[in-house]
């Protein structure tokens, strides 16, 4: 199966809940690479590259979210692989 890469925003109440250490473990639970930030708009965005079938159940999972957050949307959309990262970060 090919990799695919998508960048997600996800909307509600998803800062200040610990949705980017969340979504950081999630994503290396899945041997996902990419990112994750807050937005400027109270948003979190993510960068989710690997496998179709992982990276679509981590979508799933992001409509979640953790235990804190309330989660009202999750919008994708797909970009270029970004081979620049190997690994999932946090980005403040």
């Amino acid at each position: 199966m090919s990799d695919i890469a998508l960048r997600a925003r996800i909307t509600g109440r998803v800062q200040g809940v610990a949705f980017r250490a969340w979504t950081r473990s999630e994503a290396k639970q899945r041997g996902l690479s990419g990112w994750v930030r807050n937005d400027s708009d109270g948003s979190v965005l993510a960068l989710l590259m690997g496998p179709a079938s992982d990276v679509a159940a981590m979508v799933r999972a992001l409509s979640q979210g953790p235990p804190a957050a309330r989660v009202t949307d999750v919008m994708t959309e797909n970009v270029e692989p970004d081979p620049e990262f190997t690994g999932f970060q946090i980005i403040r």
